[in-house]
């Protein structure tokens, strides 16, 4: 009888949407109008905030790291409400690049910006932001520095294993003025006006340590413990944990913190391997991440990790952060002489991708990959052996070829590690 019931309910349906058919000349498919006193069906339920972009994997709110290329590689961007941790390099040359650059995303996103740093004044660190490329020069100031740096490739299939073709291509340049993210010149800073119109909030640390008159008794050092006070406050008096409901204007707030774990932030991880504050670092990321997952924030963390001489410590850190990308420069190191890596300044590891509405995380389907700092662009690319029948490869050095590429994963150059060789 349920059954029977069912069915005389969607008859009578059908037949109001026949007639709604025939009277309006649309679908019977077409979503019913909106109810009495209800909003109107044109409008969007979502709010839509400049600068983001829903992601199609999980529907989780995105906002660019400011290199589309890392974007792709993070799927999509950086979710809101998460911490990305950036592992820096040896000597902190490439690091700070990249946290330049979420900082100037913000800037042309008119994002709101807290700057925290305990060795460079917030306002020094916003004066050397990477400049825009503007939509009309875009692709001509991209070509240009490509051009120099761009091997020719002609017939291609014959040049590189059959494998590789089947990859999809990582974006690596301007293809549209509705992009997600965009493009920025290292050699040129960002135009005064811009910096003039956005709206930032600074922390740095020495300032607020010679304000304050007594310290506090907490597990935290006192550095730590500063800054998530002013984060706590900015969040809640700007009502970016939604709290300020006058405020019909909704906008992210992007928070970078440089050179965490330092002791300049009174934190004594990287000195000694028993550290006495060996907890103060992971209770400041366990309570940063609660204060992020309630409100629309996004923040990206640079950490001297190849100071830190305990592991666990670097274990927890990294359990304790959303996603975790590492930076390996080849300054200083046997890499930088080593023909395999002669295209490149550095590898760059996606050690962990965050796990947000789903039951298992996201793996990217890239392992190895190299970064180049060019003359306008720091770009990441798929680390490929060079062809082993290449001019540009001796044979002096197919020997060094063949062992180094041991060391990389299963992706990059399996036939050139074995004992036989594919004849291209």
């Amino acid at each position: 009888m349920a059954a029977v019931e069912t069915c005389g309910t969607g008859a009578g349906g059908t037949g109001f949407m026949a007639a709604a058919t025939s009277k309006n000349n649309v679908t019977g498919f077409q979503r019913k109008g909106p109810r009495a006193g209800g909003t109107d069906s044109s409008g969007s339920r979502l709010v839509s905030i400049a600068g983001t972009r829903p992601s199609v994997r999980n529907g989780q709110l995105l906002v660019s790291t400011g290199l589309p290329a890392l974007d792709q590689l993070l799927g999509g961007g950086l979710a809101v409400g998460t911490v990305l941790l950036i592992e820096e390099d040896k000597y902190n040359i490439y690091s700070p690049l990249l946290f330049k650059y979420f900082l100037a995303e913000g800037i042309i996103s008119r994002h709101t910006l807290l700057v925290a740093s305990a060795k460079e004044d917030p306002a020094d660190i916003l004066q050397e932001l990477p400049a825009p490329f503007l939509d009309d020069n875009c692709k001509k100031e991209f070509d240009e520095d490509t051009c120099n740096h761009k091997t020719p490739e002609p017939n291609i299939e014959m040049k590189i294993a059959w494998r590789y073709q089947l990859l999809p291509k990582m974006e690596a340049g301007p293809v549209s003025s509705s992009r997600f993210g965009h493009y920025y010149d290292v050699s040129k800073r960002i135009p005064q006006e811009l910096l003039e119109a956005s709206k930032w909030h600074g922390f740095f640390l020495p300032e607020k340590l010679s304000l304050s008159l007594k310290v506090e008794h907490c597990s935290l050092t006192h550095g730590y413990l500063k800054l998530l006070n002013f984060i706590q406050s900015i969040i809640y008096e700007e009502g970016f944990d939604g709290s300020n409901p006058q405020k019909k204007q909704k906008n992210i707030l992007r928070i970078g913190i440089q050179n965490l774990g330092s002791p300049l932030w009174g934190d004594d991880i990287c000195c000694t391997e028993n550290c006495n504050n060996s907890h103060s670092l992971t209770k400041f990321l366990y309570v940063l991440r609660g204060l992020l997952r309630t409100s629309l924030s996004a923040c990206v963390i640079t950490v001297p990790s190849h100071l830190i001489q305990n592991k666990a410590v670097i274990a927890r850190v990294t359990n304790l952060s959303d996603t975790v990308v590492g930076l390996e420069s080849f300054i200083g190191s046997e890499k930088e002489t080593n023909p395999l890596y002669k295209d490149y300044h550095g590898l760059i590891h996606i050690r962990q991708i965050p796990r947000l509405n789903n039951l298992t995380c996201d793996v990217s389907d890239v392992k190895d990959l190299g970064f180049k700092l060019k003359r306008k662009q720091f770009t990441i690319e798929r680390l490929h052996l060079p062809p082993d029948l290449s001019d540009t490869v001796s044979r002096s050095s197919k020997q060094d070829l063949a062992e180094s590429a041991k060391l990389l994963g299963p992706g990059c150059g399996m036939m050139a590690g074995g004992k036989k060789h594919l004849d291209f």
